[in-house]
């Protein structure tokens, strides 16, 4: 039995099938460059760096715990006077400065999380709304503020910036003169 296909139909099964392998090969690209971007945010993200340290510091540990036991038992074979011909003990003191070393990271990356977290609560608090940008006005929210508000928050918080500025200014001046003798002024 043979088939027969239709006359001028096998150009467009060639042209769908190649522009089908043509948009998966872009979304594959377009998904390979998100996970990329994924990846590189992760690697600057705290918290995930924290959560990729964890198991290393507990093998870290679980090493560190490991030389020590083998080190106390081959001091107590030494006092107890055997005589031991397994001579190749791990340094202590390195297993140490590695695990310590971890830490020293883990601190880093919870002091970094912590400022982020700082400085995302300062930014919400002085900045609660969104304002508009002109790239994307069809994005506008309920809760963003108009170009016009956002200029009066801002020249509001410039003018307390100024007002702070001026008060410690004078404050110094203060100061500065109560160091000097009273006739001189």
């Amino acid at each position: 039995m043979s088939h027969k296909r239709p006359q001028g139909s096998g150009g467009l099964l060639t042209s769908s099938v190649a522009s089908h392998a043509k948009m998966a090969s872009q979304q594959q690209a377009a998904s390979l460059q998100q996970q990329q971007q994924l990846s590189q945010q992760q690697d600057f993200d705290p918290v995930h760096r924290f959560k990729m340290l964890i198991p290393q510091l507990k093998e870290s540990l679980q090493n560190l715990m490991k030389i020590a036991s083998l080190n106390l038992t081959h001091n107590t074979i030494i006092d107890n006077g055997v005589t031991s011909n397994d001579t190749a003990v791990q340094r202590f003191d390195k297993s140490l400065e590695e695990f310590y070393a971890l830490c020293d990271q883990l601190e880093l990356c919870l002091r970094l999380a912590y400022e982020c977290l700082s400085q995302s609560i300062d930014s919400a608090k002085h900045s609660p709304n969104l304002v508009p940008t002109a790239t994307k006005p069809d994005t506008v929210q309920t809760e963003s503020m108009s170009y016009a508000q956002y200029l009066g928050m801002i020249k509001s918080q410039i003018s307390c910036a100024k007002d702070i500025h001026n008060a410690l200014l004078e404050c110094s001046k203060k100061i500065a003169g109560m160091g000097q003798p009273p006739g001189i002024m």
